[in-house]
């Protein structure tokens, strides 16, 4: 079934000078514009589409893939300003209308914004608001401690930043936990650290656990590889030069080092460590 705000494959109809026509089911036939049709087209074969709706609200196809789905959010930038709100790019021939009543604040030609990409129920129209939390998931969630997560970063808070999961819910990275610079509408891979009594979920940017030190274990290891068998870094080094090295404490360091000799992967001198097969 055809729907607005999808991507699906649509069978071709018939041809005009203009574009071909696509059976869209209950939306009717759907024009995919000249400009996007393949050359190997054949009527009664299948195009993979995503489907949106043109200015006079009518169903249209494209081979184009939008730069966020309706149910994700995406940083984006304004392109115009009108009468009725702020048009962001999207990649699509048609840019993203934000309603001035789904703008934070006044959205400005050049700038870039976070925003949720929805499917309008009234409208029927596919587009972005700028209030992130009214779009939120305010069902509880089914999250588990340890669980894989992608993230968009969307605020810094005196504690850390603020992080949609999974484009449903939001949790809390915190800032000592979190050796990189982060940036609104990053996305980034996550774990679910700790489920709060209050409902409230911690955030982690590293695996934890065994699943921490395994990975950390792999970026040693390619560390002393880049640097031609040996790295000058081990028990001598200050926690400090091994944070901004890994990002880690010193503890799960000695940990995954001592993971690795335990392996026969590496040796440990007095000036740093060494790869046992040099590559």
């Amino acid at each position: 079934m055809a729907n607005i705000g999808e991507r699906t494959s649509l069978r071709i109809i018939r041809e005009k000078s203009f574009g071909l026509y696509l059976d869209g089911g209950d939306l009717g036939e759907v024009l995919l514009p000249h400009r996007e049709v393949p050359s190997d087209n054949v009527i009664g074969g299948s195009l993979d589409v995503f489907i949106y709706t043109d200015s006079e609200d009518r169903p249209v196809a494209t081979c184009k893939t939008p730069m966020a789905m309706p149910g994700e959010f995406a940083r984006l930038k304004c392109v115009a300003v009108t009468g009725v709100g702020a048009f962001l790019d999207w990649g699509l021939p048609k840019e993203l209308l934000v309603p001035f009543g789904e703008q934070k604040e006044r959205m400005e030609i050049g700038k870039t914004y976070l925003v949720h990409i929805l499917l309008d129920k009234i409208s029927g129209r596919i587009m972005a608001s700028g209030r992130l939390t009214r779009h939120l998931d305010k069902t509880p969630h089914t999250f588990k401690s340890g669980d894989e997560v992608d993230l968009v970063i969307f605020a810094k808070t005196d504690l850390g930043y603020k992080a949609v999961i999974n484009n449903t819910h939001t949790g809390l990275l915190y800032s000592e936990g979190v050796f990189q610079p982060l940036q609104p509408g990053e996305r980034v891979k996550g774990y679910v650290s700790t489920l709060r009594e209050d409902g409230k979920i911690d955030l982690t940017l590293h695996a934890p656990g065994r699943a921490r030190v395994t990975d950390l274990e792999e970026r040693i290891l390619s560390e002393i590889r880049a640097r031609g068998g040996f790295w000058a870094l081990g028990d001598h080094s200050p926690a400090a030069e091994i944070h901004d090295e890994l990002g880690v404490s010193k503890r799960t360091f000695k940990q995954a080092v001592g993971s690795l000799l335990k392996k026969q992967e590496i040796l440990i001198e007095p000036r740093g460590l060494r790869l046992v097969k040099p590559e």
